[in-house]
């Protein structure tokens, strides 16, 4: 059974940083791609990030967040990161950590390819 549990998030100003974590078991990264994904009350889960090990190394990033986020893992823990620097309040969410069997770039940027779900952190912005 593959469990994440992310955490991390909480309250800053526009402009700070914030890093999220997301400790993976049951799934190693090796056979695997992760993604970042949030949302906001009534909207659509909305991709952020996603690092795929399935033939070298793919990342990639939502267009609102390049340059400001970087993906990352620590191989040894396990564990995904989301360093969130120069946030904005548009930033503020629900944020989600998620692994997905697949490889292919173009499906990871969508939620339904991903088969497992963390339980989600809140990151709030304040201007």
């Amino acid at each position: 059974q593959v469990q994440l549990v992310e955490s991390g998030g909480g309250l800053v100003q526009a402009g700070g940083s914030l890093r999220l974590s997301c400790a993976a078991s049951g799934r190693t990264f090796s056979s695997s791609s992760m993604g970042w994904f949030r949302q906001a009350p009534g909207k659509e889960r909305e991709f952020v990030a996603v690092k795929s090990w399935w033939s070298g190394t793919i990342t990639d990033y939502a267009e609102s967040v390049k340059g400001r986020f970087t993906i990352g893992r620590d191989i040894a823990k396990n564990t995904l990161y989301l360093q969130m620097n120069s946030l904005k309040p548009e930033d503020t969410t629900v944020y989600y950590c998620a692994s997905s069997k697949t490889g292919e770039l173009r499906l990871l940027k969508l939620s339904g390819t991903y088969d497992y779900w963390g339980q989600g952190t809140q990151v709030t912005v304040s201007s």
